[in-house]
């Protein structure tokens, strides 16, 4: 594949994915916005925890379902016709089911028992045991995530994004409107249930699968196999929520409930606008980067490009985010939410490291090296609980937005000699420069937004339009666009070249 059309496919699953991710994003600033006024931080707050603890059940119950699911799709797809790709659903199909039973049993048998250990309120068994229902949902979602992804069937994967996220807010708004904050585990239950139905329908829309039925002993001898690799990254996935479980916790046990709110405000603002970027990573970026694994060079440059037009596509948006954050936070919640403001500009300039790590990362899983990706996750979340532990007590909630951009200054090298080690991975010129540039450019607008609000704003918003121009000509000339887009892309090229150029 060219280099252009590489760049072309890169921007075709972003453009696709980030579309879907756009929709969303609209929608969950309404969504935020109304349930902030409904049930206030508390209720917020509450709710994230009770979805981080699905997810860290969700976790281990799927055994690392959705990172190996996708590695044998993608493989059976991409090498070995259709009959191998029918035969690796059928194995998919019943190993989630087994998963997914199993999963929801385990967590109902055990309610009681976390909701004393992490809720610290045992009365709450009953409220938690229902929680059991979305995880066989999530585990039954996550595999049929997989076989998408494998495929490639990205537009399937934005349609059911969109039509997730906005039949989950009308559910959502609507539970609470009437039942306020009772209705907390009904609302952590309908994305589950709403994204489970919405994946068996694009999923029987592939037909039945081709090619003769697997035995029940090859059958297990395939989950045998793919368990060994899953362990690895379940392992990775336990630790990744319940580094995010443990933040919470100690932000609710040392600060109380408003505190909790007002980080789960940060964090979902934080994951939610990257999610156009990093959701097509997940998408098209990992089934291209197994399928070149073994050759190193192929696998590098696509390391490169991936880098490159993430940092692109992120820094004019990252940069208005980070001159308007006062008014972000009063527009999508209240003034009871205030505290976030500072959690949120650590968290910022923590996405800049986040988004150059995680095309790295993606290297790790697609070498299948499940212990170094246990050990790199590990490491990196545990910065994060560490740094939330010492810094609540002294800096308040800030601190979570602190250890979060600690966290990434550990992740990037670490994630970095890793991609060195495996594919021997060299970050282009280009792309370091690039890199550079934002991070200065995002360090002046976050001390300009600290020293005055609408200082920030404006060199905010100064430096995002020409981050955007600069990303314009970039890409048009990395796609080789043709019309004014290609008189753009040579006025690109020339800058380009004078950034590039040695000294």
């Amino acid at each position: 594949m060219s280099a252009s059309n590489s760049y072309r496919t890169i921007l075709r699953s972003s453009s696709i994915i980030g579309g879907a991710q756009v929709v969303n994003i609209l929608v969950g600033l309404i969504r935020m916005k109304i349930v902030a006024v409904l049930i206030g931080p508390s209720g917020v707050g509450l709710i994230g925890l009770y979805a981080n603890l699905m997810q860290t059940a969700t976790t281990v119950a799927g055994l690392g379902i959705g990172n190996v699911g996708t590695r044998h799709i993608a493989k059976a797809h991409s090498e070995d016709g259709v009959a191998e790709v029918g035969r690796t659903r059928r194995i998919l199909f019943w190993g989630a089911l087994v998963l997914a039973t199993l999963g929801a049993l385990v967590f109902w048998l055990f309610s009681g028992v976390i909701a004393g250990g992490v809720l610290g309120d045992p009365s709450k068994s009953s409220y938690v045991a229902w929680l059991a229902i979305g995880v066989a949902l999530n585990v039954g979602a996550i595999s049929q995530g997989a076989l998408l992804t494998g495929m490639r069937r990205i537009g399937d994967l934005a349609r059911i994004n969109v039509l997730a996220g906005l039949l989950g807010t009308v559910a959502n708004l609507a539970i609470l409107w009437v039942w306020g904050m009772q209705g907390l585990i009904a609302v952590v239950l309908v994305t589950p249930a709403v994204t489970f139905l919405l994946g068996h329908v694009f999923v029987s829309r592939l037909g039945p699968p081709e090619g003769r039925r697997p035995t029940l002993r090859e059958m297990t001898s395939e989950w045998g196999d793919m368990a060994r690799l899953g362990f690895a990254f379940m392992l990775s996935g336990v630790v990744a929520t319940l580094g995010g479980l443990a933040v919470r916790s100690l932000v609710q046990r040392e600060l109380g409930p408003d505190a909790l709110g007002q980080f789960q405000a940060a964090w979902v603002i934080g994951m939610t606008y990257l999610g156009f970027v990093l959701g097509a990573m997940g998408t098209d970026y990992f089934p291209r980067l197994t399928a070149v694994i073994n050759d190193p060079k192929a696998a590098t440059r696509m390391v490169n490009e991936q880098t490159e037009v993430a940092l692109l596509l992120t820094a004019p948006i990252l940069l208005t985010m980070l001159g308007f954050v006062p008014w972000v936070i009063s527009l999508l919640y209240t003034s009871d939410f205030a505290p976030a403001v500072e959690v949120l500009r650590w968290q910022l300039l923590g996405d800049i490291l986040k988004v150059m790590s995680w095309p790295m990362g993606f290297v790790i899983v697609a070498a299948g090296a499940g212990k170094t990706f246990v050990a790199t996750e590990t490491t990196g979340m545990s910065a994060l609980v560490l740094g939330t532990f010492v810094g609540l007590p002294i800096v308040g909630v800030t601190a979570t937005g602190i250890a979060f951009l600690a966290m990434y200054i550990i992740y990037l090298p670490l994630v970095y000699w890793q991609a060195s080690r495996i594919i021997r991975f060299r970050m282009s010129k280009t792309v370091r420069k690039q890199a550079i540039l934002l991070i200065l450019a995002a360090v002046i607008v976050d001390m300009a937004g600290r020293w005055s609000a609408p200082v920030g704003a404006l060199l905010g918003s100064t430096s995002a339009i020409a981050m955007g121009l600069w990303a314009l000509m970039r890409l048009s000339t990395m796609t080789e666009a043709g019309g004014r887009l290609g008189r753009l892309a040579a006025m690109g090229e020339r800058i380009n070249g004078w950034i590039t150029r040695k000294p």
